[in-house]
């Protein structure tokens, strides 16, 4: 019997053939790590699983990785769920994946806390970002379905809390895929046109699934970049999504949205009428003030009798005057007396008084005062001064020490 030949190619199609006729391999799924991974632009994902000891070559093609709600990594474990064939090109196996399962979580969350570490590292989930919420707001715009149960209980709440504030409703759908987009769209659209001082944006409780347009990234960019203050109110109290991280305040639930976003008209009456009665016993307290200063005004002599007050001025007037006058009076003969003590004592320190006693000074023609004979001698003429006028005489002769007369 001869032998058939096979060309590669037709090898190839015959083992795919026995592959894709084995119903165990059309829907396996397969537990293992990722590694090698690759996105290509055509938008097909390859890959490789591996465990200790093997490895199974992978594709997930563009249409389902449509699917995929997180990206996978290198390193990280899944299920891989698929069906093995050939590639006949290759005449290599692999496995040809629809689904893609997150080792220990499923792929929404994992998916979340993909989104969540990296819009964390990006900065949008710091403190530094949130904006205050306005303590009395004019307008509220809310971004939820227009069906829903919390947009009925957000608008009873509103308007019986606080029925000053105008409520605009922004309709959207809050799940499915255009929901993420349409509610993106609402917040920019709310911001471009000014349309609210503050913006409710949630819905009501639901599954993961439900509520997972508020885990979206368009929205979490959508509210980090809104100029109005944003509240998240997604769900219940349990449910946490990427809308409560990136708004400025989270609330539990649409209601306490509503609660947070307004005053209670019936706590601002009574805070007005406490503030009213501090004020009108301020005022009474004043007005008291007021009329015991004006009794007090009106019990003052001087209001009563003014032309008794300029009598009491006058008469102080006078006083001070009389005062003025002695002090001046005795200061101006303590020193006339003052004066003549001085007068008396100089005159009595007066040359001309020892002048008078009989004695006289002798001068030179110079001026210069004589104290001795022997300048006497030198000179030619002197001037002597007696108390009642100067005498020029002449000297004659030099004197002797034997004709001086002795000092006393």
């Amino acid at each position: 019997m001869e032998q058939q030949i096979f060309t590669v190619t037709q090898l190839n199609n015959l083992i795919k053939a026995a592959f894709d006729n084995v119903p165990a391999l059309q829907n396996v799924c397969v537990r293992g790590e990722i590694s090698n991974y690759k996105l290509y632009p055509s938008g097909h994902h390859y890959f490789s699983l591996k465990d200790g000891e093997g490895l199974l070559r992978c594709v997930m093609f563009k249409g389902n990785a449509f699917s995929l709600r997180f990206k996978p990594q290198n390193g990280m474990s899944v299920i891989a769920v698929g069906k093995v064939s050939v590639f006949p090109r290759d005449g290599a196996y692999q496995l040809y994946c629809s689904r893609l399962i997150p080792e220990g979580a499923g792929d929404l969350q994992a998916a979340f806390d993909q989104l969540k570490q990296r819009l964390f590292e990006e900065g949008l989930f710091d403190r530094a970002h949130k904006k205050p919420l306005p303590d009395y707001p004019h307008r509220i715009g809310v971004v939820t379905s227009p069906a829903g149960a919390a947009v009925h209980d957000m608008l009873r709440i509103l308007g019986k809390r606080y029925p000053l504030a105008k409520v605009i409703l922004l309709p959207v759908r809050v799940q499915g895929e255009t929901a993420a987009g349409e509610i993106s769209r609402a917040i920019q659209y709310a911001n471009r046109e000014a349309l609210c001082d503050l913006l409710i944006v949630g819905r009501g409780g639901g599954s993961v699934e439900d509520l997972w347009a508020f885990n979206e990234e368009p929205v979490a960019r959508a509210i980090y970049a809104s100029r109005i203050p944003v509240i998240s109110a997604v769900g219940h109290e349990p449910d946490v999504t990427i809308s409560d991280f990136v708004a400025d305040l989270r609330a539990a639930t649409p209601s306490n949205a509503a609660e947070l976003a307004v005053p209670d008209q019936t706590e601002l009456r009574g805070r007005l009428a406490a503030v009213q009665k501090a004020m009108t016993a301020a005022l009474r307290r004043q007005a008291q003030l007021a009329r015991s200063r004006l009794d007090a005004l009106r019990a003052c002599p001087a209001l009563r009798d003014p032309h008794s007050l300029i009598r009491e001025r006058r008469q102080t007037l006078d006083l001070s005057m009389n005062s003025l006058v002695n002090a001046e009076t005795n200061l101006v003969h303590a020193q006339r007396n003052r004066l003549t003590r001085l007068a008396a004592s100089l005159d009595a320190m007066s040359p001309l008084k020892v002048l008078m006693r009989g004695y006289a000074t002798v001068s030179d023609e110079s001026g210069q005062l004589i104290t001795s004979a022997g300048a006497a001698a030198a000179a030619e003429s002197l001037d002597v001064s007696f108390y009642d006028g100067t005498v020029r005489v002449t000297v004659q002769g030099g004197s002797h020490a034997k004709n001086k007369i002795p000092k006393l």
